[in-house]
């Protein structure tokens, strides 16, 4: 098995989520008591939202490029950076390093298209939901890519930060996001990408009538694909 590199901490309750998916994907495909070959650089978050708040985007691409060198020292074979909205400079941590990154945008539109799918909302940080490097990478893929409209995008970024990211799961957020779910398929949605890592801790296939892209998830199975193809 290759060793899989992931930029965590952004924030860590889903970084865990992907430690613990990459090993249970590892272990099925293997059996018995395997778990997979990875090293993990956790960032402090604080540090990295302070960026993003501030448009200081080249700096954030700093410290994950760093984090992306530290991992290929270690005998990273394969990184993934282990948030959506973090792939705004997902060109400065492929110039950092000489192994691969698997693009998360990548993974979901392969997932989305697999399943017959064209016409998709997306939810996750205003970053992501409202500016090209994310939207654009899916579209590059062959989707058509909505999104909600102001009140909806604000209230699904406000419950990332204020809640999600703090660990903390609310009957009324998910309520919220039922709404605004139903909105987008209300517009033509065929499925609905949750596009931060966090939403899948708060929505599941039980909150949609329409198909969920839970890119956490889809993003660890495409790693762990990626990392036994040579004979896993």
């Amino acid at each position: 098995m290759k060793t899989l590199g992931l930029i965590g901490g952004m924030s860590w309750e889903s970084t865990a989520e992907y430690y613990r998916t990459v090993n249970r994907l590892t272990r099925e495909r293997l059996g018995g008591l395997h778990s997979a070959r990875l090293v993990l650089h956790s960032v402090d978050f604080a540090t990295v939202e302070r960026f993003q708040a501030e448009g200081r985007w080249d700096e954030a691409g700093a410290v994950l490029a760093d984090a992306a060198r530290s991992l290929e020292a270690a005998g990273a074979e394969l990184l993934l950076l282990c948030t959506n909205t973090m792939h705004k400079v997902a060109d400065r941590i492929e110039a950092a390093v000489s192994v691969p990154l698997l693009h998360l945008a990548d993974a979901t539109a392969d997932a989305v298209r697999a399943a017959g799918l064209r016409t998709v909302g997306l939810l996750g940080t205003a970053f992501t939901m409202e500016q090209d490097f994310y939207r654009g990478r899916l579209a590059a893929n062959g989707l058509t890519v909505l999104v909600p409209d102001a009140d909806g995008r604000a209230e699904v970024h406000r419950v990332i930060y204020e809640e999600l990211c703090r660990g903390v799961v609310r009957a009324e957020s998910r309520a919220a996001y039922r709404r605004v779910i139903g909105q987008l398929v209300a517009a033509g949605a065929e499925g609905v990408i949750l596009g931060c890592t966090e939403i899948e801790l708060l929505v599941g296939d039980a909150d949609s009538p329409v198909p969920l892209f839970p890119t956490a998830r889809l993003h660890a199975e495409a790693a762990v694909a990626a990392a036994l193809a040579d004979g896993g």
